[in-house]
């Protein structure tokens, strides 16, 4: 398993895919899965098209327009914000698995894996784990 950090000073969506190609191209899986994770409640993992920035604003938008930081969550410990963000996580997921087939990551040519943040700034961990033969 690969843990390495990601210091995010903004929201939003931060491209992973250098991480999860280089530790692709350092297995010797062929067939399998590489899992993607991230151990916070305020992070999430997802896959998205990448080739206009402007979707990335959009699905970003979007999901502050369906759960909006605001002060009246019954839960507070930290600010409105992290309130907010333990929601958004929750329904994004912590983790995302990739097929691997003939060696290659199963996804689509306008497709790459993010890390989506909900509370920064912040220091993330990230494990990726490549599981096959």
């Amino acid at each position: 398993m690969l843990k390495f950090a990601v210091a995010t000073d903004r929201n939003g969506l931060h491209d992973l895919m250098d991480q999860v190609q280089a530790t692709l191209d350092a297995s010797t899986v062929r067939e399998g899965l590489l899992l993607v994770s991230v151990p916070h409640s305020t992070a999430a993992i997802t896959v998205a098209a990448h080739q206009d920035p402007l979707a990335l604003e959009d699905i970003d938008d979007e999901i502050r327009r369906l759960i909006p930081t605001r002060d009246d969550f019954k839960h507070q410990m930290d600010s409105p914000q992290d309130a907010a963000g333990h929601i958004k996580a929750a329904l994004v997921g912590h983790s995302r698995s990739i097929g691997i087939s003939a060696g290659e990551l199963l996804l689509g040519a306008s497709q790459k894996v993010f890390l989506w943040e909900f509370d920064a700034p912040r220091q993330r961990t990230v494990y990726l784990q490549v599981i096959g033969s």
